[in-house]
């Protein structure tokens, strides 16, 4: 039994309904195009509905695309996926670790050992820095933080911040709302 399927069942209705609504086009007016039904359309726009190879190829025309490209912009319907951890490297070199597979909404990386203290960050979105193991030092907004073991710091988006080890074999996993996220909110209400 495998950690991960090879072959993923696509959800589509979010590429559609992302292409649709970026051609300003109602759900209406893609039924009038593709000769589809509109609550046909909204199944499938809300997963409820699986089209065949030739309504999906209507629907593209009517997006002005391929059935290709929606397929490719469609989010996979496996909701698990397990990232094993390299247990065979235990000498705690300097390394970052993904720990999400493929193009999600949520990134998240483990950083081993030392970590380039000049580096500075400023992400779009938020980000939460876990320490598993060691200790680190933060400096974010003109303030320097210590966290230890177990400890957490949670910067919004746009906050410039750089970080450093100040132990060895320091652990820290890193968790962030993807780039690619829209999740960044007006915050000068």
């Amino acid at each position: 039994m495998g950690d991960h399927k090879e072959q993923q069942p696509v959800r589509v209705g979010a590429a559609v309904r992302r292409r649709r609504r970026a051609l300003e086009l109602t759900l209406a007016d893609v039924a009038e195009r593709s000769g589809l039904s509109v609550p046909f359309l909204s199944q499938i726009e809300n997963d409820r509905a699986r089209p065949s190879r030739s309504s999906l190829e209507k629907v593209a025309d009517a997006l002005r695309t391929t059935a290709v490209e929606l397929l490719a912009a469609a989010d996979p319907a496996c909701s698990v996926d397990v990232v094993r951890s390299d247990t065979t490297d235990q000498d705690f070199t300097p390394r970052v670790r993904s720990l999400v597979r493929g193009h999600h909404q949520l990134h998240a990386s483990e950083f081993t050992g030392d970590h380039d203290a000049g580096r500075e960050f400023q992400h779009r979105n938020d980000e939460l820095m876990y320490v598993a193991d060691g200790a680190v030092e933060i400096e974010a907004e003109g303030r320097a933080y210590r966290l230890g073991r177990g400890d957490t710091l949670y910067l919004t988006g746009g906050v410039r911040h750089r970080w450093r080890a100040t132990v060895p074999d320091t652990r820290v996993i890193v968790v962030a709302v993807a780039e690619h996220i829209e999740a960044v909110q007006d915050r000068s209400r």
